[in-house]
């Protein structure tokens, strides 16, 4: 096991971004279809096909998912990822067609230093095809992709990922771009609200502080007083190779959010855009009550350490003014 969402088999993840721009985009691209859904829970989100993954709706698969910096620009990330899985003659059939399905969600990271005058056209299309190309097994963790502009309330953010295999040997794993309104730490110290959940130190161990202070319970909120609705998000994608209906998809998605709230305070505010996907690789077929309670139980805990280890991993932007690391400050 990588302790990456790549551990679930058929699953591959790719970055590309622009130091200059200080953005980027991750895309997660599935070896075959895969079944999906998508649970919302900010206040302010950004989606891409957001429609589409309804249980109510038609297509059941979907073959890549692009998470994006750019906020509303980048939702054309979704277009570049689309257009390399056209190359590989990937897609939705309507009779001789091929539409390949590119669900998205897009991160606000336009205020962080760095240049996004582009010009006409914003540059997330052509990133989107480079992640998608990109697409590996392995994968870099903290100010890539998606996750390079990322901020917090108090430490830089960035890309996180985590798995784990349920009792019953299923394999669930997260990726997840943390650029949240709240602090993904206890304070300004060195705990992690996901503390309880860590895994062999994989964000320094440091379990939590011997006791709560006022002051460590205060509530930090990225450029308050003054924060706008849309500044704020984090997005994750969680995939298992569990097979799961479309119905049972949101089910996962809906679980996995608790992992959100275990690991950023505070979360699912009116300022962010806060997403979590569920997509199934279809392998190994599950009882559909405990068992996918189970799975959502788990899947949670992995979205926790993988918030977690997103700003463990980070690294500042070079800019004046920039919001320190994590590892700078404690490592």
């Amino acid at each position: 096991m990588r302790n990456l969402m790549t551990d679930v088999a058929g699953v591959r993840v790719g970055h590309a971004d622009d130091a200059v721009l200080a953005s980027g985009v991750t895309a997660i691209v599935f070896d075959q279809p895969a079944v999906a859904a998508m649970d919302v829970r900010g206040g302010g989100p950004g989606t891409r096909e957001g429609s589409l993954l309804d249980v109510a709706n038609t297509v059941e698969k979907i073959d890549a998912i692009a998470l994006s910096g750019g906020s509303a620009f980048g939702l054309e990330a979704g277009g570049g990822v689309q257009a390399w899985l056209a190359e590989q003659g990937r897609g939705f059939a309507v009779r001789d067609a091929l539409v390949p399905i590119v669900p998205g969600a897009i991160v606000f990271d336009l205020l962080n230093g760095g240049n996004k005058k582009w010009g006409r056209f914003a540059p997330y299309r052509d990133l989107g095809y480079a992640a998608a190309a990109a697409a590996g097994a392995d994968f870099t963790l903290g100010s890539v992709g998606g996750g390079l502009g990322a901020l917090t309330a108090n430490f830089k953010g960035g890309i996180g990922s985590a798995s784990e295999k349920t009792p019953r040997g299923v394999t669930v794993g997260a990726v997840v771009i943390v650029n949240a309104l709240g602090s993904v730490t206890v304070g300004d110290g060195p705990w992690f609200w996901a503390a309880p959940f860590e895994r062999d130190g994989e964000f320094g161990g440091k379990g939590f502080p011997s006791k709560f202070s006022d002051d460590m319970l205060s509530i930090r909120l990225k450029g308050a007083p003054a924060t706008a609705a849309i500044e704020n998000t984090t997005i994750a994608v969680v995939a298992t190779d569990a097979a799961l209906t479309k119905a049972q998809a949101k089910r996962l998605a809906m679980i996995a959010q608790t992992g959100f709230a275990r690991a950023i305070y505070p979360v699912h505010s009116p300022m962010d855009g806060d997403i979590v996907f569920a997509a199934s690789t279809g392998q190994r077929p599950i009882e559909p009550l405990l068992e996918l309670t189970e799975l959502g139980a788990v899947a949670a805990n992995v979205l926790a350490r993988a918030v977690a280890r997103g700003v463990y991993e980070a690294e500042a932007l070079p800019f004046s003014g920039a919001l320190p690391s994590w590892k700078k400050r404690f490592a």
